[in-house]
């Protein structure tokens, strides 16, 4: 029993981890309709970024974090004016393939720019052991999840508690109606696209302070946020947060029971099922469906 909480603590912090990396992702799929395939690459820049105003810059934890969402916000602003704006109106095929090429570009210019040597983000805390009866985690990965839950909350508050989460609400419900209402719905993409940007790179540099930043990281980070999308629905934050929790418990249950060396096999077997029986997610209402 001991062992079967010991996994299950390590799945819902692995999973809280998946529910953030996600939720960029979930904000710009399932309200923009944007197929972000750059979402891995924007993660891994703000590890990088991260990495480099703790170490290089010598700032703290924290004011490393502020200037990366700082950064990666305007990133994602001129990305969406410049780039995703050109195409909005050409359907999802064209966005498919504009962020496909900003992800390679983006991924090259960071393995020229730091190679593909691991990089270490300077940690707020200790990684002491935190006891809680039967469970051991470290102190740092109690203090990443309590940032998750704090980056979750904020984001659902910007989307539903504020004049700006209204503006994005009613442009992507109908965006001519938006426009005649005197939204601005350009700016809305701009900055739905940016808080999507911010909240990728926030959770890279999170992240990157427990495990490593690495260039060639993207990829992976990309696939486990589209599985964790799948699973709870484009567009839900509370289907990315349980989506990620799943996936989560799922690996961690795999890897102590089964074999360690098979764990991605399951978010695969996990969205075959969810496609083939649930295919608008396992969380999605009926009115999200519709």
């Amino acid at each position: 029993m001991e062992l079967l909480l010991q996994y299950m603590a390590n799945g819902l912090v692995t999973g809280s981890f998946y529910a953030l990396s996600a939720l960029g992702l979930t904000l710009i799929l399932g309200l923009m309709r944007v197929v972000n395939f750059a979402h891995g690459e924007l993660y891994m820049l703000g590890g990088v970024m991260g990495w480099w105003a703790t170490t290089r810059l010598g700032l703290d934890f924290f004011s490393g974090l502020l200037l990366v969402a700082l950064a990666m916000g305007v990133f994602g602003w001129l990305v969406d004016r410049f780039l995703i704006e050109r195409i909005r109106d050409q359907g999802e095929e064209a966005g498919i393939l504009l962020t496909i090429g900003l992800s390679i570009f983006l991924a090259n210019t960071a393995l020229l720019a730091v190679g593909t040597a691991p990089l270490k983000v300077e940690a707020p805390i200790s990684a002491g052991p935190a006891f809680l009866g039967p469970i051991v985690l470290t102190k740092l990965r109690l203090f990443a999840v309590g940032m998750c839950v704090l980056l979750t909350v904020a984001a659902w508050l910007t989307i539903h508690k504020t004049r700006l989460g209204r503006s994005m609400r009613a442009t992507f419900q109908d965006p001519l109606a938006a426009r005649l209402v005197g939204i601005r719905t350009a700016n809305v993409y701009a900055s739905t696209f940016a808080m999507g940007t911010v909240i990728a790179s926030m959770a890279g540099m999170l992240l990157g302070s427990i495990y490593s930043a690495q260039v060639s990281v993207g990829g992976l980070v990309s696939m486990k946020a589209f599985v964790v999308v799948i699973l709870g629905g484009m567009g839900s934050f509370a289907g990315a947060i349980a989506g990620g929790l799943l996936l989560g418990l799922a690996e961690a249950l795999w890897g102590g029971y089964v074999a360690t060396g098979w764990v991605d096999i399951i978010g695969f077997a996990l969205v075959i099922l969810t496609l083939v029986f649930r295919p608008y997610g396992l969380f999605s209402k009926r009115t999200e469906r519709a």
